[in-house]
């Protein structure tokens, strides 16, 4: 686990991140987190680690990379934010939350709402819940909205729920 010890320029992220920039092409699989969202959300769970982080991007004093292999980690019994890469690996990061709330970890997703996917019933469905997002995210200071529909899932402490609690959330 890294520490976070200094802040990401807006002005690199505002590059990376604008419609026209290599951080929104439909290829990517890394969105950065809309820090409005994310202060939302730590204003209600208090984040101590961001387990898909960058050392550009992180936004709690304690994160995984890629390097550190988050997967493979024992969260504990933090209270975890994960924005997870949105490509082919949506299932693995999603059973990990599952199994780190079972272990006795808080983990708060920031997902694409995509209800047609196998790891969106295996693992979605079973998280305490799900809050369907109004209106489309500008992930990372970009010029215009994510061309998908995003949730906020919430897996909690030792619950395996079969009937998620939906609502709808402004973020």
């Amino acid at each position: 686990m890294k520490t976070h010890t200094h802040t990401q320029s807006s002005t690199l992220r505002s590059r990376l991140w604008a419609s026209s920039g290599a951080g929104f092409s439909s290829g990517e699989d890394n969105w950065t987190t809309p820090l409005q969202a994310f202060e939302k959300l730590d204003r209600e769970f208090s984040f101590e680690l961001d387990a898909a982080a960058s050392d550009r991007n992180a936004l709690c004093r304690d994160y995984y990379t890629v390097d550190d292999d988050s997967l493979g980690q024992d969260w504990g019994d933090s209270r975890v934010f994960l924005n997870p890469p949105y490509g082919r690996t949506m299932g693995k990061w999603l059973k990990k939350a599952h199994d780190a709330s079972r272990a006795g970890a808080t983990v708060v997703c920031l997902i694409p709402a995509r209800t047609d996917t196998r790891w969106w019933h295996d693992y979605v469905m079973r998280a305490c819940e799900v809050r369907l997002v109004r209106g489309r995210l500008k992930f990372g200071g970009a010029s215009s909205s994510a061309p998908f529909p995003t949730a906020v899932v919430v897996f909690r402490p030792h619950d395996d729920v079969h009937d998620p609690v939906f609502s709808a959330v402004e973020l």
